[in-house]
């Protein structure tokens, strides 16, 4: 796997305000959605962008190209993810336009896009290092294929995931970034080692099968993981229970810090 990409995590289907409108266009774009600025374009290019801070104090009709910001913090398509973090935390920018090489806009990067693009990463490193866990751990020699799995026979080998990860999770796979799962195959099993988050989005939304990195094991051995999920009573994804934000244990333990503080 490659370096991720600003293409891999952009927005492709950019709301902008067209340059020739007034600020009564931009309100009307926030009141539509939400969002809190727009790129400016002429055409298909890029010529400013507009927030919603620019509105105060502005008659309705007053010209977009007049209260616009001019000074233009852009990405490339191919810009690492990681450079884009950079950028968007060290300007203060919230969001940055994603132009091609003639300033044609064809999508929008934001700081939300970038955290969820850290929360979690499979690499074959990972995979590896498992790999050779089982090796030692069960004298075995497994194979690795890349395919997907059907989420239903998944068999959890984690009690528990978290309300707010499994939102962004569902956020990916709906946008096609979802990450591999790592899943041991044996005779008879399924076993999920990895991406329970990634999973039961995919449940939730109604997917039925995940790309995955299976780890095939052809000998009838039982694995640690197997012997946890039945000390957790996990048959399925079903069993896997679904914690609130609020009680994740990093933000237990900031809320302690703030109150001895």
């Amino acid at each position: 796997m490659g370096k991720k990409k600003v293409r891999d995590y952009m927005t492709y289907d950019v709301v902008t305000v067209n340059a020739s409108g007034t600020a009564k266009d931009v309100i009307n774009a926030i009141r539509d959605t939400n969002h809190d600025g727009f790129p400016v374009v002429d055409g298909r290019k890029v010529v400013g962008y507009v927030a919603a801070r620019d509105l105060l104090f502005v008659y309705p009709h007053t010209p977009v190209e007049r209260i616009m910001s001019r000074h233009l913090i852009v990405a490339d398509p191919d810009m690492d993810i990681n450079d884009a973090a950079r950028v968007i935390f060290r300007s203060g920018i919230q969001k940055l336009p994603v132009v091609d090489d003639a300033n044609n806009l064809i999508g929008i990067i934001s700081n939300a896009d970038v955290i969820r693009s850290q929360i979690e990463h499979v690499s074959p490193d990972k995979v590896f290092k498992f790999i050779e866990t089982l090796r030692q751990l069960h004298d075995v020699e497994p194979a690795l294929v890349r395919e997907s799995v059907p989420i239903g026979e998944l068999l959890p080998t984690q009690s528990k995931i978290y309300q707010d990860e499994l939102e962004g999770r569902i956020y990916e796979i709906k946008k096609g970034l979802a990450e591999p799962l790592i899943v041991v195959r044996r005779p008879g099993r399924l076993i999920l080692v990895d991406g329970h988050h990634r999973a039961i989005a995919a449940k939730r939304i109604g997917i039925k099968e995940l790309d995955a990195y299976i780890i095939e094991i052809d000998e009838d051995i039982e694995l640690g993981l197997e012997r946890t999920a039945k000390e957790m009573k996990l048959k399925t994804l079903d069993d896997v229970r679904v914690l609130d934000y609020a009680r994740h244990p990093l933000v237990a333990v900031t809320h302690r810090l703030m109150r001895h503080n």
